[in-house]
């Protein structure tokens, strides 16, 4: 006797029925239970920190000078670029002589025509002087002579400094570094009209460089000449140090703030932002190890646990950095546990152990 196919089909739907729902149940117990990871992490509480007053400022070059040419010329060429360092002495344009080769041959000129009249009034002044002594000319043709051959005297000498001023003024055709550094600018073009008091190149020395700002009259009162100071330079929270170099004693008469130049101790790029921090006395901050900080995505955070140990990744402010630890300005307070180790392994909704 042959039995239907269903009877022989139901016991197996049946069967893979509950394989499935087994597997189901199994695959959402996974999916529940967090990935756990074992990390060092601390409880965050406040501490005692210096305190600062933040000032704008600006890196600048402390030899910075504006190069021109002390002639009236064309700019032959210019053998440099903006960003080049150049040597003390190293050509760095040259203008166009032609004018100057001019007034030098004129003043060759002038002085071979001295010379020839000078030898002439020499040789008439040697002759009425025999003459003299022989009374055949008058003392006052004798006198007449010995002032000619003196004007011829004078004569000759302004000729030769002529030859030897246009002679040097050759010299400045060649323009040339002062000192060693880096050309910051260029404000002229090769066959540009160069005159004096008109910069053609900018060129400054990055070895010595300073931070300027200025500062209201209640934080100027407590500095003084030599004094370390911390310096932040285009944001980077790692503060670099500065010595108070110059301090104005004049305030500026519309904001009423002082003018200070701080010498930087460390490199860094002329025309940089800057904030100066000045000592103010002490705070209380929160701080963490730089180990726990973590950048996700451009985004600078930390892994905070809630009370069963779930990382969560939350965003903080930093502030200074010292001793390898990090200011928290906000995203944190005291309570939070962060994760100090291992965070770099670490994603929202694992669970810490350690």
């Amino acid at each position: 006797m042959h039995r239907p196919v269903h009877a022989y089909l139901a016991p197996l739907v049946l069967g893979l029925m509950l394989t499935a729902c087994g597997a189901d149940e199994e695959a959402a117990k996974t999916a529940a239970a967090p990935r756990v990871v074992n990390a060092p992490s601390i409880v965050v509480q406040p501490h005692d920190a210096p305190a600062y007053a933040a000032t704008p400022g600006t890196v600048v070059a402390e030899e910075s000078i504006k190069v021109a040419s002390r002639l009236m010329g064309y700019i032959r060429d210019i053998a440099v670029v903006e960003g080049q360092s150049v040597k003390a002495g190293q050509r760095l344009f040259t203008i166009d002589p032609l004018d100057i080769e001019g007034a030098v041959e004129q003043a060759r000129l002038g002085l071979n025509q001295a010379e020839n009249a000078l030898k002439d009034a020499k040789a008439d002044y040697d002759r009425y002087a025999n003459l003299h002594k022989e009374e055949v000319v008058t003392r006052q043709q004798y006198e007449k002579m010995k002032l000619n051959y003196e004007l011829a005297v004078s004569r000759a000498a302004q000729s030769k400094a002529g030859l030897a001023t246009a002679q040097g003024q050759m010299r400045y055709a060649t323009v040339s570094a002062p000192f060693a550094g880096v050309v910051t600018q260029k404000l002229a073009n090769e066959g540009d009209i160069a005159a004096p008091g008109h910069p053609v190149l900018v060129l400054e020395n990055p070895a010595k460089l300073q931070v300027q700002t200025a500062v209201p009259e209640a934080v100027f009162k407590t500095l003084s000449a030599g004094q370390t100071v911390a310096i932040e330079v285009d944001g980077q929270t790692a503060a670099l140090k500065g010595r108070v170099a110059r301090l104005s004693p004049a305030a500026d008469p519309m904001t009423h703030t002082h003018l200070v130049k701080i010498d930087l101790q460390t490199k860094a790029k002329s025309g940089a932002f800057a904030r100066v921090l000045f000592p103010a006395g002490q705070t209380r901050s929160l701080r963490i190890p730089q180990t726990a900080l973590q950048n996700r995505a451009g985004i600078v955070g930390v892994f905070v646990l809630n009370a069963q140990g779930i990382a969560q990744y939350r965003m903080v402010r930093t502030g200074l950095v010292s001793n390898n630890s990090v200011e928290i300005l906000s995203g944190l307070q005291a309570g939070d546990r962060v994760v100090t180790g291992q965070a770099e392994t670490l994603n929202n909704g694992d669970q810490v152990k350690g």
